[in-house]
């Protein structure tokens, strides 16, 4: 079948030959061939009517779905002249512009960026402990085994006040050994196989109050403690205890306010740490300030309370349609009920020394009671980081840290954690990196696994290499 594309050359070309045959015999054309001269041209004129009037009919003419809209070039001009006159003009195509007053289907995403990463790594454990699993760690979880830890999407239309658009929304949908790590554990989600791979879902608004009153309702990634989520926007490629310890995520609303241009303060009502669904009836708190006295300097002074044990029995088995409509939903209650307050004091401060080194400390102090009168457990402690990039592709870390775990309430045992890290990092350009990094794991317990079951050892060693792709409109951080 010819497509209005080549009948549209073929008929440009007639005409141009044509224009270029008179234009060659009008200089020799006797007077009694003036009349069949006329009537030449005449028909050239007529021609050129019938190719416009073609072209008009093939541009409002629908294509088939997929198959490319555009019919004629943006503007093509037939010339065909006796003398030097020009015989027809312009032809203009507006196939590859929307009608006036209408928007074309890519406006449906403008302002949208979507955005992906894959996170993989192959890690050894010179302890070589049985069923080849390093203790304590959030994502890094396998020793001699080439492991996944996150495919993630992310989807965000960002609020932009510039242009009137003051809501927007997030979706991170994420897959991997890191989701069984931040969602995956039923001792604080009742379901979590109904929202396992969403790490984020959130709307915002920008109410028009002061500076703009920022409000988020939904899921979003915990902002206590340093380190974040994604791999490719953390100094070490393993994370500290403190981020598997502080929550990995909260639900409800939250606000935030920029009170100056170098402080801004948010507030957070959620159903608790790690829970999607509440698994008691009380709602948790947060008080986030933000500083930036300095251009360089950025602090953060966190304030985190609630209650964090369950009033519910987990169905772990739900049968269906037995018990409520949707299997899984809890009916049986903890007695006697647990109402003791867990209270989180986190803070972090990281200053950009100079354009290549970046210095980053933190501190944190959390205290917990299952019941109101009974004996706290207490975790405390810190990590100091530094990076330094050597050249623009090379860069190398450190970071070391403490935990004194006093009632076991993050390892399960008391006892004083501390692991050393080093890291090496090489970006073979933006989208793709690599980190090698070497770890030591050690407590004043006997609490490491070995290959011999039942033995234990006061360190375990790590060497990992790590390997990141990302791609996507998003800019910065995620």
């Amino acid at each position: 079948m010819v497509t209005g594309r080549f009948r549209f050359a073929v008929l440009t070309l007639m005409v141009m030959w044509s224009g270029a045959a008179i234009a060659q015999d009008a200089p020799s054309a006797a007077p009694g061939n003036q009349e069949a001269l006329e009537k030449q041209v005449e028909e050239l004129r007529s021609l050129v009517a019938q190719l416009s009037k073609r072209v008009e009919s093939l541009e409002g003419r629908p294509t088939a779905k997929g198959a490319s809209a555009e019919i004629a070039p943006e503007s093509t001009t037939v010339i065909a002249g006796v003398g030097g006159q020009p015989v027809a003009q312009t032809i203009q195509s507006t196939s590859g512009a929307p009608p006036s007053g209408e928007h074309g289907a890519t406006d449906f995403l403008r302002g949208t960026t979507l955005n992906l990463m894959l996170d993989g790594y192959y890690g050894y454990n010179f302890n070589s402990p049985v069923g080849r699993v390093n203790l304590l760690r959030a994502y890094d979880v396998s020793s001699n085994s080439f492991s996944l830890n996150q495919a993630t999407v992310v989807l965000e239309r960002a609020p932009d006040v510039s242009v009137g658009r003051r809501f927007g929304a997030r979706v991170d949908l994420q897959y991997g050994q890191a989701t069984e790590t931040v969602q995956g554990s039923a001792s604080n989600e009742l379901r979590p196989q109904t929202y396992r791979p969403v790490f984020q879902a959130y709307g915002t608004y920008i109410a028009p109050v002061g500076s703009g009153l920022t409000v988020d309702f939904g899921k979003w990634a915990s902002s206590l403690g340093v380190e974040g989520n994604y791999n490719k926007d953390q100094i070490n490629y393993s994370r500290s205890y403190w981020f598997d310890f502080l929550p990995f995520y909260h639900m409800g609303f939250r606000t935030s306010y920029n009170l100056t241009q170098k402080v801004n303060v948010a507030y957070w009502i959620v159903n608790g740490a790690q829970q999607t669904e509440d698994f008691n009836g009380f709602k948790s708190q947060a008080f986030i300030f933000t500083l930036k006295p300095i251009s360089t300097v950025s602090w953060n002074v966190n304030y985190y309370f609630g209650q964090e044990q369950p009033d519910v029995v987990p169905v772990l088995n739900p049968e269906f349609p037995a018990g409520p409509t949707q299997p899984g939903l809890p009916t049986t209650p903890v007695v006697p009920t647990p109402n003791g307050r867990e209270h989180i004091f986190d803070t972090y401060v990281a200053w950009n020394a100079t354009p290549k080194l970046t210095l980053v400390a933190e501190g944190d102090y959390v205290i917990n009671r299952v019941f109101s009168n009974s004996a706290p457990a207490h975790v405390s402690g810190g990590a100091a980081y530094a990076r330094y990039q050597l050249t623009p592709k090379f860069a190398v870390a450190g970071r070391a840290e403490y935990l004194s775990d006093r009632g076991g309430l993050f390892s399960g045992a008391t006892q004083a954690l501390k692991e050393t890290t080093v890291t090496t990092e090489y970006k073979f350009g933006d989208g793709f990196l690599t980190r090698l990094e070497w770890r030591r794991d050690f407590s004043n317990q006997a609490f490491f696994r070995t290959q011999t079951p039942g033995e234990l050892k006061k360190d375990q060693n790590t060497l990992e290499l790590g390997m990141i792709w990302w791609w996507g409109q998003k800019q910065g951080s995620w």
